[in-house]
């Protein structure tokens, strides 16, 4: 398994404009990390930059010592990313937006199924399988969101507020899955502004006003 760092890392889109400053922090395999702060303190920017889609304007990403160099790169290693808008294709249906991606990860057609049944069963949606996504509540869709980033077993995770539209049984129940994969031995990114959700969590960084605090 692997290990993603943050190293100095400042942050900023095309406009230049700095989002995050002198940001350094490390997701370890068997653990899994927090990263809270409000809505626009630059969770969702952190987690573009460790999936890859972001280049730090200081700073380094690195997975294993090596620089990420864009997401391609961070799809060849592993680093799997569920995105909080959920990157669902709308004209597919939920079984189908999983199988596609593991097929595309270089899973077998067997394999791809397999592995689509057994995540939907993992998220409570079993029998929603054949449902276009348009077809589907807000939260069925975060949830199918989840069963692919599960299916694709990655080394790194990140999940970019994937509780924020569940119901507590179903929060709960995903926070339950990220623990999993931790246990398996992924590293676990985890961004909520959910403090109880957070403090389940085995390390938190905290962001505000452009810095990040290492909390635990």
């Amino acid at each position: 398994m692997r290990t993603l760092t943050v190293e100095a890392a400042d942050l900023a889109y095309r406009d230049g404009v700095p989002v995050l400053n002198d940001v350094t922090v490390e997701a370890r395999p068997g653990e899994l990390l927090a990263i809270t702060g409000t809505s626009g303190a630059g969770k969702t920017t952190l987690l573009a930059a460790m999936a890859g889609l972001l280049r730090p304007a200081a700073g380094r990403i690195l997975v294993d010592g090596g620089d990420l160099r864009d997401r391609d790169h961070g799809v060849t290693l592993g680093v799997v990313l569920i995105p909080q808008d959920n990157g669902l294709a709308a004209i597919l249906t939920a079984e189908e937006n999983i199988t596609v991606a593991m097929i595309a990860t270089g899973r077998t057609p067997p394999e791809a199924r397999r592995g689509t049944t057994e995540a939907l069963e993992k998220v409570g949606l079993a029998t929603q399988g054949g449902q276009l996504i348009e077809e589907l509540s807000g939260g069925q869709q975060q949830r199918t969101a989840i069963a692919r980033g599960l299916a694709l077993h990655g080394d790194i995770l990140l999940a970019d507020e994937v509780t924020s539209e569940l119901d507590a049984a179903n929060r709960q129940r995903v926070i339950d899955l990220l623990r999993a994969e931790a246990t398996r031995g992924a590293a676990v990114v985890f961004a909520t502004h959910d403090p109880e959700a957070a403090a389940l969590c085995d390390h938190e960084l905290h962001l505000a006003e452009g810095a990040a605090v290492q909390v635990r």
